[in-house]
């Protein structure tokens, strides 16, 4: 079975929809600049509340899903682990409630990661959508640099895993993560901090713009250094592994 057959609708178009949330952003920020105001009416002091409850409602049922019992394995692998949080930060249920919180009650809420994604990303770009497309050198500026970092960041943290032994699985959810950045945090705090109409939170509107379409390039990359470079698969406890070279 391929593996477009074991997505579901929604996840399988998750590009198309994340760029239609954008445009749909952008466009309605810039052709109805009113549409600011009618956001900013639901902050409570410091706090935008439409983005924290999308940021909320986005982050949960991943969460839900972390197997937090199976951490201890991963401070097994300190080389890994060490690489994880040098990239980032320098540069109890029974068998039969588990079967049931896995196999029923996180599919049940898994599409609200998507929807609230939408959401959020819907809203951010309304805030700016108005100085997005008037100010296209402003845009130009910040986004260069944004797409310089990402690319950099994505294929030094994937050669420093694989120098540090990581499996194919492993480099890539570290290079992500090091290439990514949390924007809509970044939003919140720039909005909090500086005002909506700061240049801070223009450029952290931009920040999203760029990384979407990059890190979506990113995967087919990160695909092909897995028929390159990681050519032989094993069966483990947690699912099947691709290493450099033969166990």
């Amino acid at each position: 079975m391929s593996e477009n057959k074991r997505l579901s609708f929604l996840d399988r178009f998750l590009t198309l929809w994340i760029f239609m949330a954008m445009f749909t952003g952008v466009m309605g920020g810039y052709l109805f600049p009113g549409i600011r105001k009618v956001i900013n009416f639901f902050q409570v002091d410091t706090t935008n509340i439409p983005i924290a409850v999308g940021l909320i409602l986005m982050m949960y049922p991943p969460l839900a899903k972390v197997r937090y019992e199976q951490l201890p394995q991963v401070f097994r692998n300190v080389k890994v682990l060490a690489l994880s949080l040098i990239q980032n930060w320098v540069i109890g249920l029974k068998t039969r409630g588990k079967d049931w919180y896995e196999k029923i009650y996180c599919p049940k809420i898994g599409p609200v990661t998507l929807i609230a994604l939408l959401f959020t990303i819907l809203v951010m770009f309304s805030l700016k959508g108005e100085y997005i497309v008037q100010l296209p050198l402003d845009v130009l500026r910040v986004a260069v640099p944004l797409c310089i970092y990402f690319v950099v960041m994505f294929f030094v943290s994937f050669v420093l895993s694989m120098k540090v032994g990581a499996t194919y699985e492993q480099s890539t959810t570290l290079s992500f993560t090091a290439a990514s950045n949390n924007f809509e945090l970044a939003i919140a705090v720039a909005v909090a901090v500086f005002g909506i109409d700061s240049g801070q939170a223009f450029a952290a509107v931009i920040g999203p713009l760029v990384e979407v379409p990059v890190l979506i390039s990113l995967v087919n990359v990160a695909l092909w250094f897995k028929r390159k470079y990681f050519p032989y698969a094993v069966e483990t406890p947690a699912g099947v592994c691709h290493l450099t070279c033969r166990p």
